[in-house]
């Protein structure tokens, strides 16, 4: 078998490529999230328990320890900090997942580059599939939680896939590009742990966008990040409608950033054997 056949590094290959294989990776990140539970007790209603124990611990720690508001609004209620503080996590979390699981994609299935015909790209979909399953659950306790608390959650939230389509574009991206650098060079994992806690203390996740003083705040405004974050509460939380421009140049930079990351991956793909 040849292991360095030419694969097309076309952003008209994506999607293609993601129907050819769609039920293979639909079968895979299954097998992940089952993996992820193996062996334990509650097995997969750790996936519920753990945001439920994390929100608690949030509520508790902000809203009664510190008794932190987010500051943008007079009608504020305790339980509103917590919230938009999970939303935000909720989100960053799509991001530093694929990120962090990025650099041991290939060289954690070497079976799959050296002997067997396998569409190496569809890790990054499994990857990124898998957390966006956990994306959701965390999403779904946020509403039934803002519904008890609250009374109600906004209509607003039906648009929020509008806002996360840039979010999954940018973690393929992301995640092409770092699954094949890491494969070259294994130091880039070591690296990540640092950049991602960077990142996550600029994004604002843990205070509003509008919060950061106005000499710096074009520069947070650069991060795709932080907006997409900054949009999601407002449409989660606020009830208000998103800014459709930024969303727009959002969208385009963002499939920018996937097409860059998937040509990366196909064109250093055939030395993947090599150095494995």
């Amino acid at each position: 078998m040849n292991t360095h056949l030419e694969h097309s590094g076309s952003p008209f290959a994506i999607l293609p490529g993601f129907r050819r294989n769609r039920r293979l990776i639909v079968e895979m990140t299954k097998r992940e999230i089952k993996k992820r539970y193996q062996g334990s007790i509650f097995g997969l209603a750790w996936a519920f328990i753990n945001p439920i124990l994390m929100l608690a611990v949030y509520s508790f720690v902000f809203t009664v320890i510190f008794q932190r508001r987010w500051g943008v609004s007079e009608n504020e209620s305790p339980i509103d900090f917590p919230l938009l503080l999970f939303a935000g996590l909720i989100i960053f979390s799509i991001f530093s997942e694929a990120m962090n699981r990025s650099p041991r994609l290939i060289v954690g299935n070497v079976n799959y580059v050296k002997k067997v015909i396998f569409p190496l790209e569809i890790l990054t979909w499994v990857s990124v599939g898998v957390t966006i399953f956990h994306a959701l659950i965390n999403l779904a306790i946020l509403l039934v939680v803002q519904l008890l608390f609250k009374g109600f959650f906004p209509v607003t939230m039906f648009l929020l896939p509008l806002v996360l389509l840039p979010a999954v574009l940018l973690s393929l991206g992301i995640s092409w590009f770092l699954s094949s650098l890491g494969t070259y060079f294994r130091d880039i994992s070591q690296l990540l742990g640092f950049f991602t806690t960077f990142l996550m203390f600029t994004s604002a996740v843990f205070y509003p966008l509008s919060g950061v003083s106005e000499k710096y705040q074009k520069w947070f405004k650069l991060n795709p990040i932080a907006l997409i974050i900054d949009e999601s509460r407002k449409l989660l939380i606020f009830g208000q409608y998103p800014d459709w421009s930024s969303i727009g140049i959002l969208m385009l930079a963002s499939a920018l950033a996937a097409f860059i990351g998937f040509w990366w991956f196909q064109k250093t793909r055939k030395g993947f054997a090599d150095v494995l």
